[in-house]
């Protein structure tokens, strides 16, 4: 399935330059876009305009990290007024004191935190904390499921058929080239929904796993989604055999005022951070119990791990981060709520009227259209469903919503609090356009 690309020569030219000085001409896989990517030039509130002068509407929001969209007023000033008195320092500063405390006041786990500059560094230290916790050096987790750039919690992200093994008791399988099978070995993978594999799973491993981390939310962007009752008993296995529970909330954080966790009514021993606590800069953030994060203590004869880094809890994302949050307010939320449920009513009528197979899925401003007629339970339905043409479909139907002005993320679409009733409105207008095109290819 295939259709024209977009005409944008700017964004071309700047590609063929690109190419030159970086390998295949990225920085970011994900950025990746047939025959090209179209090169940003500005942005403000919920509107992104590319190079060649064509506005759309941000539905990515650098995958769900710009909650209050680009140039938030109030994030802008409190980023100016940083950088006039201090970008960087070895010392602390009274921001990530505030932040600090503005995070524990609001999600379940959290009683301390830790800062850092990504996700995915944010949970290559939860996974240590997790080791130095438990004394076990295994960790656990979901087939599918994503964790940022770390070998480790990369394994079995994409696995396909000819490596992935019994779906009872699934093989972990390395993503990258070159990662040692030493790496592999220390990861115990577990089937998404399926309770009775994953509890066998966790006790005939007991004595070697310490750490289970899963987003309790989402996989494979949005896609597949965790059911109550699997989180539930991974609550209740974890804590019987003496394991550690991870909740990566990097993504689902933007949830509700509380997070994932105290939208579910579930609480991890740890979470991992990023995206949001960070308005718009960048950040990552480890919370959990002082039980558990006493492992970063200085007393007692500690720490039993050492974390810092030249750019952790450093000011100019301290400051935005701190005035990013401060502006989510429960009824900022409530907002995005009552947006992120006429977005999802609208697609699905608009699908159901057109006579389409597909359904919408999501939560609060988190939002999918999935062109499948039923929930995908795991990974493994989802591998089936893109090896049979989906993702060529999901391809095409991406390329004609930029056609109509929408900037998407593979079917997904992130609210942020920029959004008002009338971009709605244009959302669902470009999409059932794009729909109906879609359908007649």
């Amino acid at each position: 399935m295939s259709i024209d690309a977009l005409i944008a020569p700017k964004s071309a030219s700047l590609f063929e330059q690109a190419k030159h000085v970086m390998p295949s001409g990225y920085t970011r896989h994900m950025a990746v876009a047939d025959p090209h990517p179209l090169y940003a030039a500005k942005a403000d509130g919920c509107w992104i305009t590319d190079v060649e002068g064509v506005s759309r509407i941000d539905h990515v929001n650098n995958f769900s990290a710009l909650i209050h969209g680009h140039n938030n007023k109030e994030i802008v000033d409190a980023i100016a007024s940083q950088a006039a008195n201090l970008s960087s320092s070895i010392l602390p500063c009274e921001w990530e004191i505030k932040l600090a405390e503005l995070i524990t006041s609001r999600i379940p786990s959290c009683e301390q935190v830790r800062f850092m500059n990504s996700g995915t560094e944010a949970v290559m230290i939860a996974v240590k904390a997790g080791r130095a916790y438990s004394g076990k050096s295994k960790i656990a987790k979901i087939e599918g499921g994503y964790h940022g750039q770390y070998d480790l919690t990369e394994t079995s992200f994409q696995p396909n058929p000819s490596n992935w093994g019994n779906e009872n008791a699934p093989n972990s399988v390395a993503y990258t080239y070159g990662t040692p099978k030493s790496v592999t070995d220390e990861v115990v993978v577990l089937p998404l929904n399926n309770i009775t594999a994953t509890r066998e799973i966790l006790r005939s491993n007991a004595n070697d796993v310490g750490t289970v981390i899963l987003d309790p939310m989402r996989l494979q962007l949005g896609m597949v989604e965790p059911h109550i009752s699997y989180l539930e008993m991974l609550r209740e296995e974890t804590s019987a055999l003496g394991m550690v529970l991870i909740f990566d909330e990097v993504f689902s954080l933007r949830c509700s005022y509380a997070g994932a966790q105290g939208m579910l009514g579930i609480t991890p021993d740890l979470t991992t951070m990023g995206k949001i606590i960070g308005g718009g800069m960048p950040i990552g953030g480890l919370g959990g119990k002082k039980e558990f994060m006493s492992v970063f203590a200085l007393e007692n004869g500690g720490p039993k791990i050492k974390h810092s880094g030249t750019f952790t809890a450093n000011p100019m994302s301290m400051a935005a981060g701190y005035v990013g949050m401060s502006l989510l307010t429960p009824a900022a939320f409530d907002e995005l709520d009552r947006l992120g449920e006429r977005l999802r009513q609208g697609m699905q009528k608009i699908s159901t009227d057109l006579g389409i197979v597909g359904h919408v899925q999501g939560v609060s401003s988190l939002n999918a259209f999935i062109m499948l007629d039923a929930p995908l339970k795991n990974y493994r339905q989802l591998a089936a469903a893109m090896q049979a043409g989906y993702l060529d479909k999901l391809q095409a139907f991406h390329h004609l919503l930029l056609a109509e002005r929408l900037l998407t993320m593979r079917g997904g679409f992130i609210l942020s609090t920029a959004m008002t009733d009338s971009d709605i409105d244009f959302t669902l207008q470009g999409f059932s356009r794009a729909l109906s095109k879609l359908q007649a290819l």
